[in-house]
């Protein structure tokens, strides 16, 4: 890319980060609002919303996850990717990366804002019948399908940083060499 060129077919690429940066803030505000409705905040209250209990996983949790990870990273990631390549005017050092790293971030973000709900939802359901039985199985499923899908978003982070660090070597290395 010549410098000062700030589109390839490549770079528009980027576009599904800025759309999911968007549904993903969407659906976070709406989360927002349905989350302060009298009867949902007494439910969430009543189940530990926001310092323990169930209802943590719905509020701070998941409200927050979908917001600041699927809203604000996504769109710090394609910022990054977009001005790295701008402001050097050389490609990113893997477009195939770029892909990558939004999928799996993608694909977990929405599996981890998913599973908190699930699970903060059955489980706030099971407090208030008082059956611990349940909330104790509920347990030994929750905690191996969070630790599943924070690592396919962490999947996300870590390609997205592996290809800026690469971009960066080859950049700095080719700088040096000229």
């Amino acid at each position: 890319m010549k410098p000062g060129t700030t589109t390839t077919p490549d770079m528009k690429g980027l576009l599904k980060y800025l759309i999911a940066s968007a549904a993903f803030f969407f659906i976070g505000t709406v989360h927002g609002v349905i989350q302060v409705i009298p009867s949902v905040r007494a439910w969430l209250d009543s189940i530990g919303s926001p310092y323990g209990g169930p209802g943590h996983m719905i509020d701070p949790l998941a409200h927050a996850h979908i917001n600041v990870v699927g809203g604000v990273v996504l769109l710090c990631m394609a910022v990054t990717y977009y001005m790295f390549a701008t402001i050097s005017g050389r490609p990113i050092y893997s477009y195939r990366l770029v892909n990558h790293s939004f999928w799996w971030t993608t694909i977990g973000i929405s599996c981890f804002y998913s599973s908190l709900l699930f699970f903060g939802i059955l489980e706030g359901h099971y407090l208030l019948a008082h059956n611990s039985e349940a909330m104790e199985k509920i347990h030994h499923v929750y905690g191996p399908t969070i630790a599943t899908v924070a690592t396919v978003m962490g999947m996300g982070f870590w390609i997205f940083f592996a290809n800026i660090f690469m971009t960066a070597k080859r950049y700095f290395s080719q700088r040096h060499d000229a």
